[in-house]
């Protein structure tokens, strides 16, 4: 198995959290870490660095250094630490955008994967800022958006494509043969530049494959699960453990009264491993054929940026029509140009994994240990 170098872009809630963990508990040959930068999301800067630095402190032994930044040019953090030599990364002053460039542009072509679990704002600025250089980028995993499910903000709207729906859509047209054709329709009031034109962008295209939660929410960390393999290991001690099981039994508290059904699960009350699951296929390779990972690919998946009702919805052509082959002229009535060889995104989405039961395990043995 190939190591992977990946830069983590996250808003630290629970799952978030359990990702990194999950992140820096894998051995040195499955993944390296080059950064992690915090986007606003579950918590607004100025506070957006304090889980992730809770977490950093009590995580022991310390993993290799990490580099962390912030969105915001005035982060929590601007002067690397000196005296301790336990810190799991070196803060930096300067924005993630930035940070993500600066290692895209030093990294060789086709290394560094970009683990977007938080909404795509730091992750879109990038791609805005230097284009050329953001497509260095092997590939981007995004958790986000909801396709054949209900979304978890609004019906249609899961809460990291509905919190910056416009850094979606821009994102995801860089997997399009002509990027114009599906970036949101804002012109001269967008906040960021257009991409250059298709000629000066060249032929290279992103990669993106995208965790929906039509796959995520089926992969779950249950209460008993937890109980056993982390109340022995906090009764010896281990703050890691003590903290994991206090953060975990209060979300477990909150599903119990989000959702119908779970009042009387007890120790069978469960979360879902959201944002895990994209640094479950990072650590394994990547490879698409390997272990059950299946994916819909290059598919022409739009983001809906201005409805009222239907902002962050996912947007697929269930119609039955031939699509343009190659060359032949666009289709007439075709709205939208979604039958079109040239227009249109192609994201590869998530509809299988080794096992909606498996990663829960794997997770906890990486970070914890065996037994």
């Amino acid at each position: 198995m190939a190591k992977s170098k990946v830069i983590i872009d996250t808003d630290p809630g629970t799952d978030d959290v359990l990702a990194m963990l999950y992140a820096l508990s894998c051995k040195p040959e499955e993944l390296e870490i080059l950064l992690i930068s915090v986007t606003f999301g579950n918590v607004n800067h100025p506070h957006h660095s304090s889980p992730s630095e809770t977490w950093a402190h009590l995580f022991d032994p310390p993993p290799p250094g990490t580099l962390l930044t912030s969105t915001a040019a005035s982060a929590t953090h601007t002067d690397p630490p000196t005296t301790n030599p336990h810190n799991l990364f070196t803060p930096s002053s300067s924005p993630s955008h930035l940070e993500i460039l600066r290692i895209l542009d030093t990294e060789p072509a086709d290394t560094v994967t970009l683990i977007a679990i938080g909404p795509l704002t730091t992750i879109a600025t990038a791609a805005a800022h230097a284009p050329q250089t953001f497509l260095r980028a092997k590939r981007v995993l995004v958790m986000g958006g909801a396709v054949d499910v209900p979304g978890n903000m609004t019906p249609v709207g899961e809460f990291n494509t509905i919190a910056d729906a416009v850094a979606a859509a821009r994102l995801y047209a860089l997997t399009s043969p002509d990027p114009a054709s599906t970036m949101p329709p804002f012109g001269e009031k967008a906040k960021l530049p257009d991409y250059p034109s298709v000629n000066e962008l060249g032929e290279r295209r992103l990669r993106v494959l995208k965790f929906p939660l039509d796959i995520t929410t089926k992969h779950t960390l249950r209460r008993d699960e937890v109980y056993a393999k982390l109340k022995p290991l906090a009764a010896e001690g281990s703050p890691l453990a003590e903290w994991v099981l206090a953060f975990l039994d209060a979300t477990f508290k909150k599903v119990e009264t989000l959702h119908e059904g779970h009042e009387d699960e007890g120790e069978a009350t469960c979360v879902s491993l959201h944002d895990p699951l994209c640094v479950w296929y990072a650590v394994t390779g990547g490879a698409q054929s390997v272990a059950g990972w299946r994916f819909v690919e290059r598919e022409d998946l739009r983001i809906e940026t201005v409805g009222q009702w239907t902002r962050g919805m996912c947007v697929v052509d269930r119609r039955d029509r031939k699509r343009a082959k190659e060359g032949a002229a666009e289709v007439d009535g075709d709205m939208g140009e979604w039958l079109s060889w040239r227009k249109g995104n192609r994201v590869d989405r998530c509809v299988g994994t080794p096992g909606k039961r498996v990663l829960a395990g794997v997770m906890l043995e990486t970070m914890f240990g065996p037994g």
